[in-house]
């Protein structure tokens, strides 16, 4: 059997990663490459002329237009971390060339740090990732089946559960069959607006899309797109019918992923994050080597997230 080219692609290895990322310096260089590739421009008044200031071992730039001062972290998701940004490249690194996720406890034993910074770099990142991939559109063919999260050994299972949250996944595949990218979004519930909504921030017009004979799935015609489903029950299941095929082996491959990695976690409350991560390395898993770099370019255009406001509820 052929090795599969995606599966078997050389990432970035961990001495590669030393190499280009192992002290500080070079970390603090790298950063200052990728938030000002074409130089200093000062985030205040957008001058290119600035001097160089240390605090203690903090390298600071100070505008020679209005004289502001802002260090190369400032305003990026690593704001006002006392943590060495040889940390934060660690767990850019872990959460990117892994096979699996990576939890925060898991990540406390990897970085040699509290649990309580482990979360919140953990959620801090993850946040990254999300608002990447807020902005995913699938095309095309696209598979779309429902699925549930929670609540695994309590009270009502599948559909109208009580404890489990309920969530969309969708599949977009290429002329060949190929699953290209995904979507994954938590809904409130899987009705026709729930369902109407997702579809028009979603789907493109131009997109045909394929579910179950859940009624409510009807709505995905508000984004513009075709739809066809198939009727599926005690004698015909899902599994059985090939055009669910990537669509049911994606959500599988979910569901293994966070139940083998996380102990537990708020799904009503961190629920989109999670599945964002999934999505993110998903859609990216076709240039392994690149994801960390992307993630460190993504990282430096979000802006600060503060712990108080990672913990909010998700609206």
């Amino acid at each position: 059997m052929a090795q599969n080219r995606i599966q078997f692609q050389k990432g970035l290895s961990l001495p590669d990663f030393l190499r280009d990322f192992g002290t500080e310096e070079q970390c603090v260089t790298a950063l200052e490459q990728m938030r000002w590739p074409q130089g200093f421009a000062c985030p205040n008044c957008e001058s290119s002329g600035f001097s160089v200031v240390w605090h203690r071992k903090v390298k600071t730039f100070q505008c020679k237009g209005c004289h502001s001062q802002t260090t190369v972290t400032s305003g990026t998701i690593f704001h006002s971390s006392k943590l060495p940004l040889t940390t934060w490249f660690q767990a850019m690194y872990f959460l990117t060339q892994t096979k699996n996720n990576v939890s925060a406890l898991e990540l406390t034993r990897l970085l040699g740090i509290c649990y309580r910074t482990a979360w919140r770099m953990k959620h801090k990142l993850m946040q990254v990732m999300c608002e990447r991939e807020a902005a995913t559109v699938l095309s095309g063919r696209v598979e779309v089946d429902d699925a549930y999260l929670g609540g695994r050994h309590e009270g009502k299972g599948g559909r109208g559960s009580e404890n489990k949250i309920p969530f969309i996944a969708a599949v977009e595949t290429n002329s060949q069959g190929h699953p290209k990218r995904a979507v994954f979004s938590p809904v409130k519930a899987l009705n026709f607006t729930e369902i109407a909504k997702w579809a028009c921030a979603s789907l493109s017009e131009s997109t045909t899309v394929i579910t179950d004979g859940l009624s409510s799935f009807r709505a995905v015609v508000a984004s513009g797109c075709a739809h066809s489903f198939e009727v599926v029950g005690k004698e015909r299941k899902s599994t059985a019918l090939g055009c669910f095929y990537w669509a049911n082996t994606v959500l599988s491959n979910v569901k293994t992923s966070i139940e083998g990695t996380y102990h537990s976690f708020d799904f009503s409350k961190y629920i989109k994050r999670y599945l964002a991560e999934i999505q993110y390395r998903f859609n990216r898993r076709f240039d392994l080597k690149s994801m960390f770099s992307r993630l460190l370019f993504a990282g430096v255009r979000t802006g600060k997230r503060t712990e108080r406001w990672l913990r909010l509820a998700e609206d």
